[in-house]
């Protein structure tokens, strides 16, 4: 499997995008005690990390590579969900 293969079936996956809408949500409310990037940045590196290494037992690459890959496919998500919330807001006044 290719890394670009690896980066849309890791863009695709449901467990992934639900962890991170999650992860943005609990950053919302939080965001007045925590911030914003620390727990955005902490959010994404912990789901990269710990879907190749407890939910898969055959990985399409080496584990480093499903990481970094899964690093860029959490950035992007993110980025993704930031401005549909940006939107909203934006769209609600």
């Amino acid at each position: 499997m290719s890394l670009t293969d690896l980066l849309f079936s890791q863009l695709l996956d449901p467990f992934r995008i639900g962890l991170l809408v999650a992860l943005f949500a609990t950053m919302l409310r939080t965001e007045a005690a925590t911030g914003t990037f620390i727990p955005l940045l902490a959010g994404i590196v912990f789901v990269a990390i710990i879907i190749p290494v407890t939910l898969q037992t055959d990985l399409p690459a080496p584990l480093w590579h499903v990481i970094a890959v899964g690093i860029l496919a959490d950035t992007i998500i993110v980025v993704i969900i930031r401005a549909v919330w940006t939107l909203y807001l934006r769209t609600r006044r």
